[in-house]
């Protein structure tokens, strides 16, 4: 049985040092500290508010998850002496991350040909929105900028009405932060195996754009339609969408496969005389009212039982506290609560090495000149 003292993930012995940032570069960096890496961000000194970059405003440091898991130093990168402790710390490190326009960390003298000829094999990760290059590269852009760009956005609406952003977890998130944490890692196996460092240029638009392969091969087949709110998984079909229960609650129908459906239907308890069949495109509107109907009879924990333990694809749609409390998220420890923080447990999972507890985000800044004496060490070893 996995004890405590197991728990420190298979990154183990390896060093982040991030600049401090908003968005994907604080969730890169926590990946990256769930599973065992030590990692230190970088942030300018605090402010009047005592609030310093990269740290949310108005948010009280054990809410900014985040940050779980990373240590903070305070640095001002426009003083020499600043930027100087930044290279020291690099020089002890395996990994630098920056998510600032390019050019910007050249300038502070932080760029790449820098730090990589004072530890050759630094992975230096570049996280951005539009990348390294072409005409966007210096341009401003949040989540949905991005997302627009790939095509992606486009793709999510309902017939005949806006796309509607996914909040910010496909660009920042799924395209940004986690691309570029699985490029990181990616990276530090080839350079121990190399000895070699190297540049990762992690833009959000490639990682967002990764992600429509699938439905790039589909249109590619002539299966997968432009036109948004018409296809089998953008809410065009009556049995892949959500439905108005008679609580005003939801649930999620996801009845794609031809048994599923089968399944699906048959516990709706209406009868299905006169029903049109499930690829009936022509009446698919009729279908979607007949289920619609079907699902405004009774309350949304009601319909929970009647489909629970089917192989129907029905469940309710869940609120965050519903969701940690589910039987199911509860058993496996999707959630857990540290204080009155609701925290998403590490993912994947793995059996010897298992990622470490979540804790409350750090307080306050570390000593940056104890920091600097504690990764010593390991420059002394490698020069």
């Amino acid at each position: 049985m996995t004890t405590e003292t197991t728990r420190s993930g298979p990154l183990t012995g390896v060093r982040v040092l991030a600049l401090a940032g908003m968005g994907p570069t604080p969730f890169a960096s926590m990946l990256l500290a769930d599973l065992g890496a030590e990692v230190v961000r970088v942030a300018r000194p605090a402010n009047r508010s005592g609030r310093a970059l990269g740290q949310t405003e108005g948010m009280a440091a054990e809410h900014d998850l985040a940050n779980r898991g990373v240590a903070t130093v305070q640095a001002d990168l426009k003083s020499p002496e600043g930027v100087r402790a930044v290279r020291q710390l690099a020089e002890a490190a395996d990994v630098f991350i920056e998510g600032y326009r390019p050019g910007v960390a050249e300038r502070l003298g932080l760029g790449p040909e820098v730090l990589l000829a004072g530890n050759p094999a630094l992975v230096y990760a570049r996280l951005t929105g539009y990348g390294q290059s072409g005409p966007l590269a210096q341009q401003a852009g949040h989540d949905i900028n991005y997302v627009a760009q790939t095509g992606a956005l486009h793709a999510m609406a309902r017939a005949g009405e806006a796309p509607r952003p996914p909040i910010n977890l496909l660009g920042d998130y799924a395209g940004g932060a986690l691309v570029a944490a699985y490029g990181i890692v990616s990276a530090l196996l080839e350079a121990r195996a190399s000895g070699r460092g190297q540049v990762l240029d992690a833009a959000m638009i490639d990682g967002v754009a990764l992600l429509t392969a699938k439905l790039q091969g589909l249109r590619a087949a002539g299966r997968y339609s432009d036109e948004p709110g018409t296809n089998y998984l953008d809410s065009g079909a009556p049995f892949y969408d959500t439905y108005r229960c008679a609580d005003g609650r939801y649930v999620a129908v996801g009845a794609l496969e031809p048994d599923f459906y089968r399944e699906f239907v048959s516990r709706l308890e209406v009868d299905l005389t006169g029903w049109p069949e499930q690829d009936d495109r022509e009446n698919w509107p009729r279908l979607r009212s007949l289920i619609a109907a079907a699902f405004a009879a009774k309350d949304r924990d009601e319909w929970a039982r009647i489909y629970a333990g089917t192989d129907a694809c029905v469940t309710p749609v869940l609120t965050f506290d519903e969701a940690a409390e589910h039987p199911h998220n509860a058993e496996r420890g999707v959630f857990d609560r540290v204080g009155d923080v609701l925290h998403p447990q590490p993912a994947p999972r793995f059996s010897r090495t298992p990622a470490r507890e979540p804790s409350a985000p750090e307080a306050g800044a570390r000593d940056l000149n104890r920091l600097l004496a504690a990764w010593a060490p390991r420059r002394a070893r490698s020069a």
